[in-house]
C-alpha cells in the first residue's frame, strides 16, 4: 500500500482521533498553566511583600532576588532563544513550518524564565507563555506517538487554545482564539478537537481556581443606546492607540537590537521595574488589579502618595492621572517585552484598554458607566491590535463573566478593527513572527524541513478567485498536489482538471518548507473575495 494511501486512509478516521487526543493534551495543559499561574501568584506575593518592608533587612533580600531573579530570566532566553517573549509568534510559525522548537527545552525555560520575570515585576502576561506551553505540550504528544505532520499541527492548535483556556478560564475564547488568529481554519476535525481540549483544560483550571470570572466587575446598568456614539468614539481611539501600540513595541525591540548583551537588555528592564516597585508600583507585573480597582465605580484609585475618587475630584486632575498611569504602563509594557525575556502582552493591553476605558468614561463625563467603558476599552484595544475581533469579544465577555455586553464590545470592536486597518497597522504577532523567522531561522534548519511532507487543509470562499476555477488555475509549488476535494458529504479524488466550487474543503500534500508558500497561496486565491 502506498504511502499517499495510507495517509488519506488516517484522514478519513482523523475527526474522531482528535477529540480523543484533545482531551488529553487538555488535561495536561491544564494541570501544567494551573502550576504557572499559581508560582506566579507566589511570586508575585513574595515581590509586594518585600517592596513593603522598608528595613535594610528586608532591601538586601529584595537584591539578591532581583539579581538571582534577573539571572535566570537570562539564562532562560540565552539556551531556549524559542521562549523569549510572548511565544505566540513562535506557536505560529510553528503551524506555517517557519519555525521548529524543541518542545521539552520550551516547556522546562518558559515556565522558569516566564514566572521570574512576572514575578520581579515587569510588564508582561501569563497568557502567551500559557499559549506556548499548550502548544508544546501538543507537539510533544504528537512526537512521543509519532503522529502525522498534520495532526502534529492540529494538537499543536489544540494546546494553543487550551493554554488560553486554562489561562483565562476562558475555554470559548481558547477555541476561537486558536481558529481565528492561529491555525485559520474552522474545519470540522479542528473545531471539535480544540473545543475538547479547551473544555478540560478551563474544567482542571476551574477546580483548583474556581468558578469566578478572571475579572471580577460587577455592571450596575447596561450602557443606553443613546450614548452609543460613545462607543464608536472610543473606537476611533483605540484603534489608533493599538497603531501606536505595535510601532512602539517593534522600535523597543529594534533598539534592544543595538545591545548584544542579552544579559544587559534583562538587566534594564528589570531595574527600571525595581525603580519604578518605589515610585510608580501601579506600573508593575501585567496590572490586573488596576482593572478591577478602575471598574468598580466610585471606589477609590490609590496612585502613589494619592488616593483619587472619581466623584470627589476636579475631573482635570483625575484624567491626568489616568494619562499618567497610561503612558507609563505603556512605556514600561515596552522596556519589558523589548528585552526579550519570556511573558506575554495579551494581559498589559487587556490593561491598557481598561485604562483608556476608564479615563474616557471620566472625560466624557459618564463615570456611573465606568465598568461598561473598561470592558469596552479592552476589548476595542484587544482587537486593533491583535486583529481578532471575535476572540476579542469571546474573551472579554468570559473573563467578566457578563454575557450582556454582546453588542458594545462588538461595535467597539468593528470600529477599533477598521481604523487599525486603515491606518496600516499590521496584527501585531504576524509581524513579530516575521522578525522572529528573519532572524532564527536557519539553514540546516530548513533543508531538515524540506525533506518532510505535510498535509495542508484549505476552504474556498464563495466569490473567491479560485471559486469556479480549475485545480490547474492554482498555480501550486513544483511537487504539491491537490489529493482530495471535499463537497458536502462527498470527497472528490481530483485532478488539474477538477473545478472548485464554493464551500470545498480542499487537502493538499507538500513539502514542509513550502507551505508557509501554500498558505500564502490559499489565503490570496481561496479566501479573499475577488472584486
Amino acid at each position: 500500500m502506498s504511502k499517499a494511501k495510507i495517509t488519506l486512509e488516517k484522514f478519513s478516521t482523523l475527526k474522531y482521533r482528535m477529540i480523543f487526543e484533545g482531551i488529553i493534551v487538555g488535561l495536561i495543559t491544564g494541570f501544567l498553566v494551573a502550576i504557572f499561574r499559581l508560582a506566579i501568584e507566589h511570586a508575585e506575593t513574595l515581590r509586594r511583600t518585600l517592596y513593603s518592608d522598608e528595613s535594610p533587612r528586608a532591601m538586601a533580600v529584595l537584591f539578591i532576588v532581583m539579581l538571582a531573579g534577573t539571572l535566570v530570566v537570562w539564562a532562560a532566553a540565552k539556551l531556549e532563544p524559542h521562549s523569549s517573549g510572548s511565544g505566540i509568534p513562535q506557536v505560529k510559525g510553528e503551524l506555517v513550518g517557519d519555525i521548529s522548537q524543541s518542545w521539552y527545552r520550551v516547556i522546562s525555560a518558559k515556565l522558569a524564565g516566564a514566572t521570574t520575570a512576572i514575578g520581579l515585576g515587569l510588564s508582561l502576561g501569563r497568557e502567551g507563555p500559557s499559549i506556548q506551553l499548550g502548544a508544546m505540550i501538543g507537539k510533544g504528544l504528537s512526537k512521543v506517538t509519532k503522529k502525522l505532520p498534520i495532526e502534529e499541527k492540529m494538537l499543536i492548535t489544540c494546546g494553543a487554545g487550551a493554554g488560553l483556556a486554562g489561562a483565562f478560564c476562558a475555554p470559548l475564547a481558547g477555541v476561537v482564539f486558536a481558529l481565528e488568529e492561529l491555525h485559520k481554519n474552522f474545519s470540522t476535525e479542528i473545531l471539535l478537537s480544540t473545543m475538547s481540549a479547551s473544555v478540560v483544560s478551563n474544567f482542571v483550571a476551574s477546580s483548583i481556581f474556581g468558578l469566578e470570572p478572571v475579572f471580577k466587575i460587577s455592571i450596575a446598568e447596561r450602557l443606553p443606546l443613546r450614548l452609543y456614539w460613545m462607543i464608536v468614539i472610543l473606537g476611533v481611539v483605540l484603534g489608533i492607540l493599538g497603531k501606536v501600540y505595535n510601532r512602539l513595541m517593534m522600535t523597543a525591540l529594534n533598539l534592544y537590537d543595538l545591545i548584544s548583551s542579552k544579559l544587559l537588555r534583562i538587566v534594564i528592564a528589570v531595574a527600571l521595574a525595581a525603580v519604578l516597585g518605589f515610585v510608580f508600583p501601579q506600573a508593575l507585573g501585567s496590572g490586573h488589579f488596576l482593572v478591577e480597582q478602575i471598574a468598580y465605580s466610585g471606589n477609590a484609585l490609590g496612585l502613589g502618595s494619592e488616593t483619587i475618587s472619581f466623584f470627589s475630584e476636579n475631573t482635570g486632575h483625575i484624567i491626568k492621572i489616568f494619562l499618567l498611569l497610561f503612558v507609563t504602563k505603556l512605556f514600561f509594557s515596552a522596556v519589558s517585552f523589548g528585552s526579550g525575556a519570556p511573558g506575554g502582552i495579551f494581559l498589559p493591553l487587556l490593561v491598557l484598554g481598561a485604562i483608556a476605558g476608564g479615563g474616557f468614561s471620566v472625560a466624557v463625563g459618564k463615570e456611573f458607566y465606568i465598568a461598561n467603558f473598561v470592558i469596552i476599552g479592552m476589548t476595542g484595544l484587544f482587537a486593533s491590535i491583535v486583529r481578532a475581533p471575535i476572540t476579542g469579544v469571546i474573551l472579554i465577555t468570559e473573563m467578566t463573566g457578563d454575557f450582556s455586553n454582546f453588542l458594545p464590545l462588538a461595535v467597539v470592536a468593528l470600529v477599533s478593527y477598521v481604523i487599525a486597518d486603515i491606518t496600516g497597522a499590521s496584527p501585531i504577532y504576524d509581524e513579530l513572527l516575521e522578525r522572529n523567522v528573519a532572524k532564527n531561522l536557519k539553514g540546516d534548519e530548513a533543508n531538515h524541513r524540506f525533506s518532510k511532507k505535510v498535509l495542508v487543509e484549505g476552504d474556498v470562499y464563495f466569490g473567491s478567485k479560485m471559486d469556479g476555477q480549475t485545480i490547474a488555475d492554482m498555480e501550486l509549488p513544483a511537487g504539491s498536489l491537490v489529493i482530495s476535494v471535499e463537497r458536502g458529504q462527498r470527497e472528490i479524488v481530483p485532478d488539474g482538471s477538477t473545478r472548485l466550487q464554493g464551500g470545498d474543503k480542499i487537502v493538499l500534500l507538500c513539502a514542509e518548507d513550502y507551505h508557509s508558500q501554500i498558505a500564502e497561496i490559499l489565503d490570496s486565491l481561496c479566501k479573499r473575495i475577488d472584486r
